[in-house]
């Protein structure tokens, strides 16, 4: 009975632990979308500079939120090496994400309004699992 109601548990802070990284990343997103149309259309910057701006600023914003809400951290590593790897796993997620804005927009000629939305969600993914397997060994 204690099995079942451990699993019952387990289940359940996942799911908690889910919607609060949706929150945080839905958060994070209208940093990143907002500041990259803000940069691109108003002060007029390249679009993958400004999407290079708004993910750098969202990203920081997204690691300080996961951290203290989001990510029980019990990895058994020092500060410094988990925010290594928020770091270099963020610069990958950055690669992904202009990657598809690249593809996306300069060779399927679709707005990097729309493309961004895809890229997003595609290192949405990413982030949750490389994090998710890094932070909670």
């Amino acid at each position: 009975m204690s099995e079942q109601k451990n699993s019952k548990q387990k289940l359940k802070d996942l799911i908690n632990q889910i919607l609060r990284f949706g929150l945080i990343g839905g958060l994070a997103f209208v940093i990143d979308y907002g500041l990259m149309i803000f940069c691109t259309e108003v002060l007029g910057i390249y679009y993958l500079i400004s999407s290079t701006i708004s993910f750098t600023v969202s990203v920081i914003f997204n690691y300080i939120a996961s951290v203290k809400w989001v990510f029980q951290i019990n990895n058994g590593k020092k500060q410094s090496q988990n925010l290594a790897f928020f770091i270099t796993f963020s610069v990958i997620g950055l690669g992904i994400n202009q990657l598809i804005m690249w593809i996306g927009s300069d060779f399927m000629h679709i707005s990097y309004m729309i493309v961004k939305l895809f890229a997003t969600f595609i290192v949405m993914i990413f982030n949750y699992i490389t994090r998710k397997m890094y932070f909670e060994k």
